[in-house]
């Protein structure tokens, strides 16, 4: 098992602490064509003058909206490194009209099923977008919540233009594991009492990750269930935290 270190755990605490009111302001809300129409993302950027790396944010099943503070410690930790930061609504209109009516589980995974390919290539058009802007390093990195675990997983293994991915308690698509070829460097950080995504599903993108020859680790986290880092007081969150924004800046500030 991957130890917990105390270098990590105070790193984490250092960038809670350093936020303390978590108040991360997106400094622009853009739109880019997509497959299925246009796809939102918020741009949160560091006080880094110059050409900059960056993280795409991919959400869980609920969105950004449901827990905005969580999601912003994160874009708080990242820019703090000087790794801008983009919150990456990949759902379409008719997604968030269709999970409005999803009452099992079983349906849930079903639609979500279905939907990998096109969610996968909306995060790529904007990977293009952020690309292409005139304070882009050309380093980018997808970091991925449950369900946007998989998301990023899938467009990192099919978009060799990603250079880092951090996945927390995801996996990789099953239909999408047959033409995996390429995966980027990565970390997956799992709790081994979540009863959502099985840390075996983490275990297996991890191996799948080394497989085709990345640079892969996983972090487990005793006792911990789905969704453990978006706890406010827990000194795992900024565990977590530590661990994703010195990953990212290993992997993307690369001169």
């Amino acid at each position: 098992m991957h130890a917990i270190s105390r270098r990590s755990l105070l790193g984490g605490l250092a960038l809670l602490a350093a936020s303390p009111s978590l108040a991360a302001v997106p400094a622009e809300t853009r739109s880019v064509d997509a497959s299925e129409g246009r796809v939102a993302f918020n741009h949160f950027a560091s006080g880094r003058t110059g050409k900059r790396p960056a993280v795409l944010v991919l959400h869980g099943s609920r969105g950004f909206d449901l827990r905005p503070r969580a999601y912003e410690r994160y874009a708080n930790a990242l820019t703090a490194d000087g790794i801008d930061a983009y919150f990456v609504r990949y759902y379409t209109p008719a997604d968030e009209q269709a999970f409005e009516t999803m009452h099992t589980h079983v349906i849930r995974e079903a639609y979500e099923t279905g939907r990998f390919d096109v969610w996968a290539a909306r995060v790529s058009s904007v990977v293009t977008a952020v690309l292409a802007g005139a304070d882009s390093s050309g380093r980018i990195g997808l970091l991925g919540f449950s369900l946007g675990g998989y998301v990023a997983a899938a467009a990192a293994a099919r978009d060799e233009r990603v250079a880092a991915l951090a996945v927390l308690y995801g996996g990789m698509p099953d239909k999408v594991v047959p033409e995996v070829k390429h995966l980027p460097p990565m970390i997956e950080l799992h709790g081994e009492a979540d009863r959502n995504v099985p840390l075996a599903k983490g275990e297996e993108l991890v191996g799948l990750g080394k497989s085709v020859g990345a640079a892969a680790e996983i972090v487990r986290y005793p006792g911990k269930a789905h969704g453990f880092d978006f706890a406010d007081n827990d000194p795992m969150t900024a565990d977590a935290v530590g661990r994703v924004a010195g990953f990212f800046q290993a992997r993307l500030n690369v001169a």
